[in-house]
């Protein structure tokens, strides 16, 4: 049974409303993130068990503490059920006193919550920043990197990454950028270079963008983008998606011309080829990845196109099924040029194996002495087989054109 957590701030003792003239909103420092149930166990259980995942404990950046504590006066859940950015250790959350849970007993008995991390560095990354109740325990390009920020610089980090605390498990990568907006956009940014963009065509921007070369600005476009690509540039450089290199996207679109590159190019199956990605101006949607696979659990996978639909391979296309059925007026093996007529076996093998039966009665007749003495005697045993082998012959021969397949043709 689940503990009942005492996070009131009732349980302070004293007045829990906000002195007049006072913010109830005030900046708070990440200690540490409540993600699992062993490292910190004693506060797990204490504050909720399973229902403390995602809370933090605190420091208030005004009074800053050495000591890393787990109070009802330094735990605070997140503000929004819904939208959770937990924090990493050492950044900086606005925290806000509100309701809690006993609002029916006592209006007056409010719990800590927290706001997504202020975005101090601008940075997608990570916002952490030293505590200064730490000591400048920074090397000296790292620590007047920080410093310069403080003073208005943007953050260049251009070494191996920053020895600030950022958590048990978090490790700084210094590659990852942010996604450069458009007018318009909204964007989500995970962490690790994964990214929503709800944006549109952009004619004539002062930064060019892959998909704005058709069209009309406005025009909508969704791209959805997990692992960013490699670039020459400096790491705090912004970038724009790049669909060819990107690790993983899908593109929705409405009327831009995507450039894409594809493994495969081969239409040579068409007599009228398809209009490639990054020539079509209609709506369509494009998942591109190193592998791509689609697997239904229950059912089936349905394809359905209104005009064509295309595989196409550098190696091979493999069907692997206990059954395979198509079903088709036309099907052309080899090449759209394909015109040999596939043979309809069951049909030609019963009348092949009646012609090779009356075939060998015929050759061992052949095979008897004729049994006299005067020339040019015909064998009584020949004619019989003779004629049977002249009508199967015939028979075949009337129904040659029925062993073509009127469907499949093989080249």
């Amino acid at each position: 049974m689940a503990l009942k957590p005492t996070t009131g701030l009732g349980s302070l003792g004293g007045s829990n409303s906000t002195p007049p003239g006072q913010s109830n909103v005030f900046s708070g420092r990440v200690k540490y993130a409540m993600l699992e149930d062993k490292t910190q166990s004693k506060a797990f259980k204490e504050f909720g068990e399973w229902s403390s995942i995602g809370c933090i404990f605190f420091d208030k950046l005004n009074q800053p503490n050495p000591d890393q504590q787990f109070s009802t006066d330094n735990f605070a859940r997140p503000l929004f059920p819904n939208q959770n950015l937990v924090p990493l250790e050492n950044e900086i959350v606005y925290i806000i006193a509100l309701p809690n849970a006993e609002v029916q007993s006592n209006v007056n008995d409010l719990s800590y919550y927290y706001f997504q991390p202020i975005n101090i560095w601008n940075s997608v990354h990570h916002n952490a920043i030293p505590d200064p109740i730490n000591g400048n325990t920074l090397p000296d390009s790292q620590q007047q990197d920080y410093e310069q920020t403080e003073g208005g610089s943007v953050r260049r980090v251009t070494d191996g990454g920053t020895e600030i605390d950022l958590g048990d498990t978090f490790v700084e990568k210094l590659s990852i950028r942010n996604l450069l907006p458009y007018e318009g956009d909204l964007i989500y940014q995970g962490r690790w270079g994964n990214t929503i963009r709800l944006g549109s065509t952009v004619i004539d921007s002062v930064i060019s963008n892959p998909w704005s070369k058709t069209g009309d600005s406005g025009d909508p476009i969704t791209i959805l983008k997990n692992g960013q690509h490699d670039e020459e540039t400096d790491p705090w450089v912004p970038q724009v998606e790049d669909i060819n290199t990107d690790k993983s996207s899908i593109y929705l679109t409405s009327t831009q011309a995507i450039p894409l590159e594809p493994s495969s190019t081969s239409y040579s199956s068409y007599f009228q080829p398809p209009t490639t990605a990054n020539k079509f101006t209609e709506e369509q949607i494009i998942l591109n990845s190193g592998r791509l696979f689609l697997n239904s659990k229950s059912d089936s996978i349905l394809l359905s196109a209104f005009d064509t639909i295309n595989l196409n391979s550098v190696n091979s296309v493999n069907i692997d099924s206990p059954t395979t059925v198509i079903k088709s007026d036309k099907i052309l093996l080899g090449d759209k040029s394909a015109r040999e007529s596939v043979i309809l076996g069951d049909k030609f093998l019963t009348d092949f194996q009646s012609l090779m039966s009356t075939l060998i009665t015929l050759t061992a007749a052949l095979q008897t002495p004729i049994g006299t003495s005067i020339p040019f005697v015909p064998n009584v045993a020949i004619p019989v087989p003779a004629v049977q082998v002249q009508n199967a012959a015939n028979k075949m021969l009337s129904k040659i054109q029925q062993y073509k397949s009127q469907i499949s043709k093989s080249k």
